[in-house]
């Protein structure tokens, strides 16, 4: 146990509260679960918990990498994006801050206990839900506003808010402890399959969105210009706004004039 871990790892664990799907605070879902709950933006806030913000920020951008194409449909997910971003980078600047170490744990973290968690907090959503409604059958409005409101937030910070609290500033040790003794093979196979592991979330977002082989040409040319050109993100950004507004002024036109010739077949 390290006394110097205590704020960093309790401004962790209210990050991922306020990363929440349901916590108000931050404009709802807006500010809280689509940015502060995000693995990228979580780099930045862990880094500046941990007082090292590029470290924070590589490990943010390795696990945002991992998670990029995650998909969540309805009330299923295969894993709480929220827990392994805090978790796993919080946990990993309090150790090695390798970026490699915080994907590991983040993908540990993520599909074991923040799907636990994740299933106890609808759990208890659900007993909450069903106390509001009574509250509302009876026209009250004290009860309705306490367990619909109060009662699931205070519920949600809790099974959020701690575990982070407790996994980083007593799990510091463990970590260490394991790293030591395992043979240096498996630490090494951990970092390089860490490394790989971003590389395999990006090619799950191409299978996503890329719908026609001809589309990888506009990735690979991107691939050039940054590796060979030398160009930054923001270069890159602006001129594939340019090509993709290009793309659609022609297939606009070409479909208009598929259109009239549709047309003129009937």
């Amino acid at each position: 146990m390290n006394g110097a871990l205590f704020l960093p790892a309790l401004l962790c664990g209210i990050f991922c509260y306020l990363g929440a799907i349901e916590t108000p605070w931050l404009f709802g879902m807006t500010g809280g679960f689509y940015i502060v709950g995000r693995p990228l933006v979580a780099g930045l806030l862990v880094g500046l918990a941990f007082g090292d913000v590029q470290a924070g920020v590589l490990c943010g951008l390795a696990v945002q990498a991992v998670f990029i194409a995650n998909l969540s449909t309805g009330g299923a997910t295969n894993s709480e994006i929220t827990y392994a971003a805090y978790g796993g980078i919080g946990i990993a600047l309090a150790t090695t801050k390798d970026p490699a170490i915080a994907v590991t744990l983040a993908i540990l973290i993520g599909q074991t206990f923040g799907l636990i968690f994740y299933n106890t907090r609808m759990a208890v959503y659900s007993y909450w839900n069903k106390r509001a409604d009574d509250a509302a059958s009876r026209i009250d409005t004290r009860g309705i506003y306490l367990n619909h409101v109060l009662y699931p937030q205070i519920s949600t910070f809790f099974i959020r808010a701690v575990p982070i609290f407790i996994l980083i500033f007593f799990g510091k040790g463990f970590v260490d402890m394991l790293i030591n003794s395992v043979p240096a093979v498996v630490t090494d196979t951990i970092s390089v399959l860490g490394g790989v592991l971003p590389a395999l979330g990006i090619a799950m977002l191409m299978s996503i969105v890329i719908k026609e082989k001809v589309n990888l040409l506009f990735f690979f040319g991107g691939f050039v210009l940054m590796a060979f050109a030398g160009l930054n993100m923001i270069a890159l950004v602006f001129i594939a706004a340019l090509i993709a507004y290009i793309v659609y002024l022609s297939t606009g036109s070409t479909g208009g004039a598929v259109i009239e010739e549709e047309d003129e077949v009937i």
